[in-house]
């Protein structure tokens, strides 16, 4: 038998709608840590979808890893680490820490999960050469023989589309979208096999400051802000969205607008182990320009990814722009909560 190398992990295709015909197996698209998972004999590890190892950040992982019965194992998963219940980004990225004794320490207070939703090797056999539908067979019956050991959980899954489609809709902190995948193919190692939805929302924000480009004196971001419930004006996130052609003229104008309050509340550059110098170059601005933005997840009080402008928006004042715009989680059906909980 050759070793269990690092395996490429399947990648999914970004789609408008799921697919409605027979064929195919909806999963949700777990908001986390993806994640490679083997075991042969005593050596364990966790690999993230790069290829870098993740194993010293999550011990206890490797722990519960090494306690499972099978002798050689090879999972696709998801990490996740939940608070009072519910899945925290915040939390898990806090376990990227370099000092051993703090990842030490959060692997005790915050212990992360693996939800498996994929088996790609079990002792001598090789499933990921065989379909779905019969690599998922083999991986409910593995988690079934092995449900007491550690935090290893089965990700739901369901053929019907209207259910997927529920997920998509009302669920929004311990999803990060569905996932659909043909139960007749094998598992096609770095290829977008899969099809993905993304639950994606818009929400109005102050242009409360920006930033150059790095190489020339033109506007290269734009600095997002929203009122919080005390008046001042917290940086929320960013957007780059922006064209060449549409740089010059963008420019002339946001500098006409340099200036007090800029944010008021929560700024930009603040002290984080991933500051940059240049992080804290920031030009404020005057309370005078809104836009429409495009956001997928929410992180605390802050996009976590850069967010997609959509329009400028000079018929909404900048007062109007506050947090209640969020859209609100609801929670989740009993099929996620089993996996979380």
């Amino acid at each position: 038998m050759s070793r269990l190398d690092f395996v490429p992990p399947m990648e999914a295709k970004l789609v408008s709608d799921l697919p409605s015909d027979d064929g195919w197996q909806f999963e949700p698209k777990w908001d986390g840590f993806r994640c490679i998972a083997s075991k042969e004999g005593d050596a364990v590890e966790l690999w993230a979808k790069s290829g870098k190892s993740l194993g010293r950040y999550f011990p206890e992982v490797l722990d519960f890893l090494k306690n499972l019965p099978a002798p050689r194992l090879m999972i696709d998963g998801e990490l996740m680490v939940s608070i009072d219940g519910a899945p925290s980004f915040d939390a898990l990225q806090q376990r990227l820490h370099p000092a051993a004794s703090r990842v030490r320490k959060l692997a005790v207070e915050t212990p992360a999960k693996l939800i498996a939703f994929d088996l790609l090797h079990e002792g001598d056999v090789d499933w990921s050469v065989q379909p779905l539908s019969l690599r998922r067979a083999a991986l409910e019956a593995l988690l079934e023989a092995t449900s007491s050991i550690g935090d290893l959980r089965l990700s739901p899954t369901t053929l019907d589309p209207e259910i997927a489609r529920k997920w998509f809709a009302e669920l929004s902190v311990e999803l990060d979208g569905v996932i659909a995948k043909r139960r007749d193919e094998a598992y096609a190692s770095g290829k977008r096999a899969m099809l993905k939805i993304k639950r994606t929302r818009t929400a109005d924000c102050v242009v409360g400051g920006f930033r150059y480009l790095a190489d020339r004196p033109e506007v290269g971001s734009l600095l997002l802000g929203l009122f919080n419930v005390a008046g001042t004006l917290d940086h929320v996130g960013f957007t780059s969205g922006i064209s060449d052609d549409e740089r010059p003229e963008l420019t002339k104008r946001l500098e006409k607008l340099v200036g007090p309050p800029g944010f008021t509340g929560n700024a930009p550059g603040g002290p984080s182990r991933w500051s940059t110098e240049r992080s804290a170059e920031w030009q404020p601005l005057r309370h005078e320009l809104v836009v429409e933005v495009r956001y997928d997840q929410i992180t605390g009080d802050r996009f976590r990814h850069g967010t997609r402008l959509e329009r400028w928006r000079p018929d909404k004042a900048p007062q109007q722009c506050m947090f209640d715009q969020l859209a609100t989680p609801v929670g989740a059906d009993s099929a996620v909560r089993s996996a979380i909980a």
